[in-house]
């Protein structure tokens, strides 16, 4: 049998030794991971609701159908400018964000975006979001958003959620105004109806979050950050979730009160209703593992029932 030549015996250790190498030294993130993780700075699941919201009241804003360009691009430009505020929540929470076990998994805070990366991005989208409203929708609808993510981003990330209880109350109103957005990119003008829309989603976000931080008020506590269950107790907090579901349930009664929509939404509005103050009630009488985080869970359907009734009754009657 023939020894095998200096050469191929060379070329044979070269290919061993970069083979070994690639072995050490990790692969670069794939594109599709990278755009997953991009996707996840832009916080979806709640963008998602934030566009349907807006995009129930361009439909609620007129009789028949919105334009359809205006629909489209109106629901582009909020759903940028929803996502860019989000990123820059996580931004400026990435440091809180490390501390608890709901948020450490996300991409700032396991590395798996650089905050260089993250502010391009942000500027990137929000700079769309808001050429697309100011110049293929209407100005006022680009400025209002503009105004509600500085409002989320900066008043309530920056300032309220670090500095009182009552953050999620007051800064719900950057939270509630997604249906007036959407209302106005259609029609360009502000009506007394879209602050129902407003007043359904302001009243209903804290119950919504204060049942989430009952399930996270140890990891609220190590975060630092002042949650009503930190600062008051759990009991005061359950009675406050109690509280706002009761006064919840009379204002989704206003689009019926004053003729916005009709029986069919009333019906659908007080069962949802119902549902929602069974699980406050129980809460705070009968607690147990568990039942915030349902009852956090069912807020969120009862708000996208709720938007969807509007929507529907609208159409049916």
């Amino acid at each position: 049998m023939s020894r095998p030549s200096q050469q191929s015996m060379t070329g044979s250790s070269h290919a061993g030794t970069r083979g070994a190498l690639a072995s050490a030294v990790p692969a670069p993130i794939g594109l599709r991971r990278r755009i997953s993780e991009y996707y996840e700075l832009c916080k979806p699941r709640v963008v998602m609701l934030i566009v349907f919201t807006a995009i129930v009241g361009m439909f609620l804003a007129v009789p028949g159908m919105p334009p359809l360009d205006k629909l489209a691009l109106g629901t582009l430009g909020i759903g940028l400018l929803a996502a860019a505020a989000a990123a820059v929540n996580q931004l400026i929470d990435r440091g809180i964000d490390a501390r608890m076990a709901r948020t450490c998994g996300r991409p700032l805070v396991t590395g798996a975006l650089s905050v260089t990366e993250s502010i391009v991005f942000t500027c990137a989208i929000g700079l769309a979001g808001f050429v697309v409203l100011y110049a293929w929708v209407n100005p006022l609808t680009a400025w209002l958003t503009l105004a509600t993510l500085i409002g989320y981003a900066g008043v309530y990330t920056m300032y309220l959620k670090r500095a009182t209880p009552q953050n999620i109350v007051i800064g719900g109103a950057a939270g509630a105004a997604p249906p007036v957005l959407g209302w106005i990119a259609v029609t360009g003008t502000l009506d007394p109806h879209s602050l129902i829309l407003f007043l359904i989603i302001f009243t209903w976000t804290p119950p919504h979050f204060w049942a989430l931080a009952i399930e996270r008020h140890k990891e609220y506590a190590n975060a630092g950050i002042p949650m009503l269950p930190v600062t008051h107790g759990l009991e005061y907090t359950r009675l406050q979730v109690l509280l706002y579901t009761l006064l919840l349930l009379a204002v989704s009664s206003l689009p019926y009160v004053f003729g916005m929509s009709g029986v069919l939404y009333l019906v659908g509005a007080l069962a949802l209703g119902a549902v929602f103050l069974y699980y406050a009630v129980r809460l705070k009488w009968a607690p147990r593992p568990g039942l915030a985080m349902r009852t956090f869970g069912f807020s969120i359907v009862y708000l996208m029932g709720i938007f969807m009734l509007l929507f529907v009754d609208h159409y049916l009657r």
